[in-house]
């Protein structure tokens, strides 16, 4: 995963361990931690960064970055997206002359890394320079891959850095609909990626093509209630998925599994692994891609359902289930979601994630480089 690295166990003992109370705190706790922990001197220096920023410490947050990438420093293993993340840290200041200036930095030296040009055409496209973003898209996916080289979905599952790649191509085609420029062959290329990877949670897929029309995103946002009703009662057709399920005409809750819970529920129950797959970053992709496809797919009011083993138990025991069964867990995320113990999704970008590890959603399972 591009961009975001796991901390040693010994760093993330030290981590839980304090708690603290403001944004500045815990930036002053993560320098502080570089000296103790340097093997995770990058991903602390990064982590003080995001919290300078929640902070409002603009010019500190920049002063970090601006460590990371002086090599007399100490440098860092991933540059580019770093540099990415000062370009949107100095739009977000307001440092505009800056953050342009940075950016034509960027492009000159002609990066290979999908990840970071992700990050920067997206932070265009939130700032609304769409026609802007389609050509930081475009040039991310040739720089990643090289000029003239074929884009097919295939090359792209096979390359080092699949999920950087496929944001570059999905995010051009979104931009492009806006902007109402004609479908081409890397557009294809696009709902052909999305087919893939949506179609094993929510079953039948309608193509960006379609789901990136603005008449069409304008028309639900206009036709009231009865349409977006009928645009979610298809999407639900079925109500057993493995990992969501409809609580009601307009809303949907996926269900996510902490750290220890996830551990304890496969140490239980080792077939769903057959579902989530055995490693716990995985999950948290696989919760927030989930979230983006049935967003896409015109459900409303998402929310994530942190789950626990016990909670589980306790459902099914009244409902005669076994908790192996993609129904129970199903119907088990409904129900935390009626009970109103689940959370909204997405969070605002800037404020905490839904996962629970303190940091801006947009930095963390909202960013680019934790697909």
């Amino acid at each position: 995963m591009a961009g975001k690295r796991r901390m040693s166990g010994k760093n993330k003992k030290t981590r839980a361990a304090r708690h603290p109370a403001t944004p500045a705190q815990a930036a002053e706790e993560y320098e502080r931690l570089v000296e103790q922990f340097p093997e995770d001197r990058e991903e602390l220096l990064r982590e003080a960064a995001d919290a300078w920023r929640s902070a409002g410490e603009y010019d500190r947050a920049l002063a970090l970055y601006g460590r990371l990438l002086d090599p007399a420093a100490g440098g860092c293993q991933e540059p580019d997206v770093v540099d990415a993340w000062r370009i949107d840290t100095l739009r977000e200041a307001g440092y505009e002359k800056e953050a342009r200036t940075a950016a034509a930095s960027f492009r000159a030296r002609h990066p290979r890394d999908a990840t970071a040009w992700s990050i920067v055409a997206g932070t265009l496209e939130y700032a609304d320079e769409t026609a802007t973003a389609a050509d930081w898209y475009t040039a991310g996916i040739t720089h990643a891959l090289g000029a003239g080289a074929e884009v097919t979905a295939d090359v792209v599952g096979g390359f080092r850095d699949t999920f950087g790649l496929e944001e570059l191509l999905i995010g051009r085609h979104r931009v492009r609909r806006l902007l109402g420029d004609p479908h081409d062959d890397w557009d294809a290329v696009a709902d052909e990626l999305h087919e893939r990877r949506a179609a094993p949670v929510v079953g039948r897929v309608r193509p960006l093509d379609e789901l990136h029309d603005p008449l069409r995103l304008k028309r639900l946002a206009e036709g009231g209630p009865d349409t977006l009703e009928a645009e979610f009662a298809e999407l639900a057709r079925e109500p057993d998925e493995e990992t969501w399920a409809p609580t009601g005409p307009l809303k949907t809750c996926v269900l996510f599994w902490p750290p220890e819970e996830f551990a304890q529920l496969l140490e239980c129950y080792p077939t769903v692994a057959d579902a989530y797959g055995d490693d716990h970053t995985g999950h948290l992709r696989q919760v927030e891609r989930t979230l983006r496809e049935l967003s896409d797919q015109g459900a409303l009011h998402l929310a994530v359902g942190r789950a626990t083993v016990s909670g589980l138990e306790a459902h099914v025991d009244e409902k005669g289930l076994s908790p192996d069964l993609p129904a129970a867990r199903s119907r088990y995320a409904a129900e935390l979601a009626r009970r109103g113990l689940a959370t909204d999704w997405p969070p605002a970008r800037n404020g905490p994630c839904w996962c629970g590890s303190g940091r801006k959603y947009k930095k963390c399972c909202g960013n680019p480089a934790s697909g």
